[in-house]
């Protein structure tokens, strides 16, 4: 009996001695964020024209039409030409998230064929592509957009004839593309 009365007085006095933990506590304030872009929309404006160019001999040559310029420049046996159409560049605009950077991707080559001749040197490449963004003053690949998510860009490149190239109208298609960055 006394082993159990000692046992219950062990017991009480091991239950009553308080027990030490931390006094305060400690609370870590974390940042949660989250960023939601609209959409990226691209449009054509104005379709890329070369215009009309003179073929002077059958050496083959470029016609270079700067982004921000329809004055043409020529190499070979390519020379101006006041016929129709006249030069143009592309133009296109842009819309997302306001402030956000993006980057353009434009195609290394394009090739036009001749709209109604199929043999014989038919098909030209445009190689060199190049972009100024609204406002810029040179270009570039990458552009930030307006507050209100807006922006816009043209585009120039270098037409590339092949020796004893046909005459005649020639025609294609080309993708770009934008992207944030």
């Amino acid at each position: 009996m006394k082993k159990h009365i000692l046992c219950t007085l062990t017991m009480i006095v091991g239950f009553t001695f308080p027990i030490i933990a931390q006094s305060g506590s400690t609370v870590n304030a974390t940042t949660a964020n989250a960023s939601l872009l609209v959409a990226m929309s691209l449009s054509e404006i104005a379709p890329l024209n070369f215009g009309s160019s003179l073929l002077s001999n059958t050496s083959g040559g470029t016609v270079i039409l700067p982004s921000n310029s329809t004055t043409r420049g020529y190499t070979g046996g390519v020379v101006n030409s006041a016929a129709t159409p006249a030069p143009a560049v592309a133009a296109y605009s842009v819309s997302g998230t306001g402030l956000e950077t993006y980057v353009l991707v434009l195609p290394a080559i394009t090739t036009v064929s001749h709209t109604s001749v199929y043999s014989g040197v038919n098909t030209m490449n445009i190689t060199a592509m190049t972009a100024r963004f609204n406002g810029a003053v040179a270009d570039s690949k990458t552009s930030t957009l307006t507050s209100e998510g807006k922006d816009s860009f043209t585009l120039g490149g270098t037409l590339n004839v092949q020796e004893n190239q046909i005459g005649g109208q020639y025609s294609g298609t080309f993708q770009v593309s934008v992207d944030y960055n």
